[in-house]
């Protein structure tokens, strides 16, 4: 099912680079979302943040109890002859894709409070799930169910969660907010410097 990026390296290097990388990457830029925000100020970034990271796992419970439903192999293992296993295997089922499912979930949260950035998190959540394929670890219609499972969670937690995810970030603030002002305020000091126009000697 991949063999088109399996037989040809300047394919197959970028997929397995990509997908090695790409998971680090996204979870770490969804965290920065917190520090986003000026401490002591607004909370937008920081309840996009936790209510991605929420998201996420409850979009991986959710998986979970579709799996159990349905063990559905992987492909390398029902299509050996036609799919090439280009990553470590995995017991988990296939279907839906756990990678999937918790990329857009994420998404789709940052999403309902940013149209910018969730179109940003929406392409990193499409090339993970795409990269998943290319390696031989899904069937297209694995990612696009992660794909629904995401959207479905994050509709939850945004919509039904607010409050709660509200009261977690006030809590969060408390112990992050005394930590990060003073970093702000020098930061702030560096700018208000570098913008200074220079005197002639």
């Amino acid at each position: 099912m991949n063999t088109g990026v399996a037989t040809r390296d300047w394919l197959e290097d970028p997929w397995t680079t990509l997908a090695a990388l790409a998971v680090p990457f996204y979870a770490l830029a969804t965290i920065a979302l917190w520090f986003a925000d000026r401490p002591y100020r607004g909370t937008r970034w920081k309840c996009a943040s936790v209510s991605a990271l929420t998201a996420a796992a409850l979009a991986m419970a959710v998986n979970q109890v579709i799996a159990h439903l349905w063990e559905r192999p992987r492909p390398y293992v029902t299509h050996g002859l036609s799919t090439h296993l280009l990553a470590a295997s995995s017991p988990d089922p296939s279907f839906p894709s756990d990678h999937a499912a918790a990329a857009f979930a994420i998404a789709f949260a940052v999403l309902a409070f940013s149209r910018r950035a969730g179109i940003g998190f929406l392409a990193g959540a499409a090339l993970i799930g795409v990269s998943r394929i290319a390696l031989g670890l899904h069937y297209p219609s694995d990612v696009l169910a992660g794909a629904v499972v995401g959207w479905a969670s994050a509709t939850v937690v945004v919509h039904i969660g607010s409050r709660w995810i509200g009261r977690a970030v006030a809590v969060l603030s408390r112990l992050s907010d005394p930590v990060l002002k003073p970093l702000w305020d020098r930061l702030a000091v560096l700018q208000l410097t570098q913008r200074r126009p220079r005197r002639g000697v």
